[in-house]
C-alpha cells in the first residue's frame, strides 16, 4: 500500500542519511519517478533551465495559425519531490484551442515566481495571447499558485492572470486540527502526520517539535483570534463534518515551538491569510477538493473565502476522492470535467485540469 511504501521507504531512508549516502527524500524521489511516459510524436517538447529551474514545455509541432492559450501547471509532491519526466501532456492538445502548456519541476514558490515572470516576459517567443493565462497545480504546487496569483498583483507590467486551477490545495499551516484533518488523519496518499514531516523537510527543518505543531502549539492566541474569521472549523458546513469530527480541546502556546516554524504562518505558505485586499483582486477559480483528503477544508475554506470578496468560483468535490488521485488515471479521463467547466465557465478556454 502507499502507507506502507512512504513510511518503508523513509525509515532506510534516514540510516542512509546518517551514513551519508543519500537522504530520505531522495530514495522517496527515485522510485515515485519511476519509468517516464512515452513523449508524444506529435508534440514538441523542450526541456530548458530559468535561474536553475528545470522547466518543461510543450507546444504543437505545427506553426501557430493565431495566438495560442498559455497553462502554467505546477506539479505536487509536498515541494521536496515529483519530477517534470513524470508528466505527459499529450491530453491538452486534443482539442483544437492548440494551447501551450508550461510544467515546472519546483521546490519552492519563488522558483515558481522566476519561471513564471520568464514565461509571462517571453510570451511573443511562444505566440501566447497576454489575456489568455491559466496558473494552476495540485496539492503543494496548488499552494504555489495560490502564491504567485497574490504576488503577480502587484506586478503591473505584466498580463493579468485569466483563471487559477487549485487541485486539492494545501494552503494554510495554522490549523491541523480541522475536520478533515482529523478525519482523515490515517487516509492514503497523505497522512496528518506526513503533512507535517513533509513541511518540516520543505522548511529544511528537523522535526523535533513536530508532535507540538499537530496539536496546534505554534500558533499565538492572538493569531488563532486575528484569523479565526477565515481558519475555523466553525466556517465548515456541517455535512463535512459527520464522519466523527470532535472539536480540538484547547491547547498551550509554546513560543520556542513558534520559533522554531514560524514560516508555517508566513503569506507565502499560508495563503489562506492573505488580506481581504489581495484575495478581492484575484481571477476566476477553480477548485477540486476530495472528501478523503486532509486538506479538503483547505480548499473549502478558500473557496469561501474568494467567493465572500466577489470573486467568481467554480467547484467540485469529489465524493469517494482521495489527495493525489489525479496520479491514478489516464489524464484524458481525469481531465474531463475541467474541460466541461472551462467550456461552460471560461468561453476563451477549452482546456485544463481536473478528474
Amino acid at each position: 500500500s502507499w502507507k506502507i511504501t512512504q513510511f518503508t521507504l523513509l525509515k532506510p531512508g534516514k540510516i542512509l542519511e546518517k551514513l551519508g549516502i543519500c537522504s530520505d527524500l531522495s530514495l522517496l524521489r527515485v522510485v515515485l519517478d519511476g519509468i517516464p511516459p512515452r513523449r508524444d510524436s506529435k508534440l514538441l517538447i523542450k526541456d530548458l533551465k530559468v535561474d536553475e529551474v528545470p522547466l518543461r514545455i510543450y507546444q504543437p509541432k505545427q506553426p501557430p495559425t493565431g495566438k495560442r492559450r498559455g497553462i502554467l501547471y505546477f506539479h505536487g509532491g509536498a515541494g521536496t519531490f515529483g519530477s517534470i519526466s513524470k508528466k505527459s501532456a499529450s491530453f491538452i492538445f486534443k482539442t483544437k484551442s492548440k494551447p501551450l502548456y508550461f510544467y515546472l519541476q519546483t521546490w519552492q514558490y519563488f522558483d515558481c515566481l522566476n519561471a513564471t515572470l520568464y514565461f509571462m516576459r517571453n510570451l511573443e517567443e511562444y505566440h501566447v495571447d497576454p489575456a489568455l493565462i491559466i496558473i494552476s497545480g495540485d496539492s503543494c504546487g496548488a499552494n504555489f499558485a495560490t502564491v504567485i496569483c497574490q504576488i503577480l498583483l502587484n506586478k503591473r507590467d505584466l498580463p493579468k492572470v485569466r483563471a487559477q486551477v487549485l487541485l486539492y490545495p494545501g494552503l494554510q499551516g495554522l490549523d491541523f486540527h480541522l475536520p478533515s484533518y482529523q478525519q482523515n488523519a490515517s487516509v492514503p496518499l497523505l497522512f496528518r502526520k506526513l503533512v507535517i514531516y513533509f513541511c518540516f523537510r520543505y522548511l529544511n527543518k528537523e522535526p523535533s517539535v513536530l508532535e507540538d505543531v499537530l496539536q496546534n502549539c505554534h500558533v499565538p492566541e492572538s493569531m488563532k483570534q486575528k484569523y479565526k474569521k477565515w481558519i475555523s472549523a466553525d466556517i465548515i458546513p456541517d455535512k463535512f463534518k459527520i464522519r466523527g469530527y470532535v472539536p480540538q480541546k484547547t491547547t498551550s502556546y509554546k513560543p520556542e515551538v513558534h520559533e522554531a516554524v514560524k514560516e508555517l504562518l508566513a503569506i507565502t505558505f499560508s495563503p489562506l491569510l492573505a488580506e481581504d485586499a489581495i484575495i478581492c483582486q484575484l481571477p476566476e477559480s477553480y477548485i477540486v477538493t476530495c472528501e478523503f483528503d486532509v486538506l479538503r477544508d483547505d480548499g473549502l475554506l478558500y473557496k469561501k473565502r474568494l467567493e465572500d470578496n466577489g470573486v467568481q468560483v467554480t467547484w467540485y468535490h469529489s465524493e469517494s476522492g482521495f489527495h493525489g488521485i489525479l496520479a491514478f488515471f489516464d489524464a484524458s479521463l481525469t481531465l474531463s470535467l475541467t474541460n466541461l467547466y472551462l467550456a461552460k465557465n471560461l468561453n476563451t478556454f477549452d482546456l485544463c485540469f481536473g478528474f
